[in-house]
């Protein structure tokens, strides 16, 4: 399993984000720009001492990440998604991208693509970034039995 993150704006959601990643032993890859600089001191904080142990990919921009992994399977979270992210059979290899936290992600990589989102009610606009990465990482995981998680 893989997180993307395009273009995220808020640096304290992107150290949560890196933690879970860290514990999930699940590779996070960062895409420019960036609202933050990944060495500031709020990030390392918002990531604690895991910062060091994330496994960590940084990209120019969406299309170098697709040009690296051709072949995988790119899913897609938005609130425009027509199927529930626990509709969705995860592989062990997929990618799953993430938008920033006031935008989204921009409606060119959606298409065509599997656009997938989080249940919720009218009016609320979004959940937190960080707790939607948590959550559908952690079902994706569940469907896949925990690897190498105890």
């Amino acid at each position: 399993m893989h997180v993307v993150l395009v273009e995220p704006e808020i640096h304290v959601n992107t150290g949560n984000i890196a933690r879970t990643c860290v514990c999930t032993g699940t590779p996070l890859h960062l895409v420019h720009p960036l609202g933050f600089s990944i060495d500031a001191r709020a990030v390392r904080r918002a990531g604690l001492d895991y910062w060091h142990l994330l496994d960590l990919h940084e990209w120019t921009d969406f299309a170098a990440l697709r040009r690296a992994y051709p072949t995988q399977r790119f899913l897609f979270i938005e609130t425009v998604g027509q199927r529930r992210y626990d509709e969705v059979a995860y592989r062990p290899d997929d990618f799953l991208v993430f938008g920033r936290e006031t935008k989204g992600l921009p409606q060119a990589l959606l298409e065509g693509e599997c656009v997938v989102r989080i249940p919720m009610v009218s009016p609320a606009r979004s959940l937190n970034l960080s707790n939607c990465v948590a959550l559908v990482l952690y079902e994706a995981l569940r469907q896949c039995g925990f690897p190498q998680l105890r």
